[in-house]
């Protein structure tokens, strides 16, 4: 059964919000990585200078992931004004409620999402 425009319009207002935080966190996040290293310098123990390269490895990993759960979160708005919102990309069925409230941002159902990570599918 298609979603109601209520229940397209909470699903909206909770992708905005999601959207927002990870749009502060991800500035904060390129902040963090571009800042200098005030500590670098030759005085400065190996190990430190180890950890420091690791932390920012993990940082910018982290980084990436959130980037790509923001590219999600905007690929679900753009379904919301396409009035697409709830139908799989990529079977065209109805992506469960069920789903949708759990992970608002999901663009494919649960088998389409299988097929595309087991890399059978492509593109979202």
């Amino acid at each position: 059964m298609p979603l109601s425009e209520d229940e397209i319009a909470n699903f909206k207002q909770r992708l905005l919000e999601m959207k927002y935080k990870l749009s502060h966190t991800l500035e904060g996040n390129a902040q963090e990585v571009k800042k200098p290293n005030e500590a670098t310098g030759y005085s400065q123990h190996q190990a430190d200078q180890g950890t420091d390269t690791f932390d920012r490895t993990i940082s910018l990993e982290v980084t990436t992931k959130e980037y790509e759960l923001l590219r999600q979160i905007n690929r679900a708005l753009e379904k919301i004004e396409e009035s697409s919102y709830g139908i799989c990309d990529v079977s065209g069925e109805e992506i469960p409620l069920a789903r949708l409230m759990a992970i608002p941002y999901a663009t494919m159902t649960v088998k389409a999402q299988s097929q595309f990570e087991k890399g059978l599918l492509y593109g979202n």
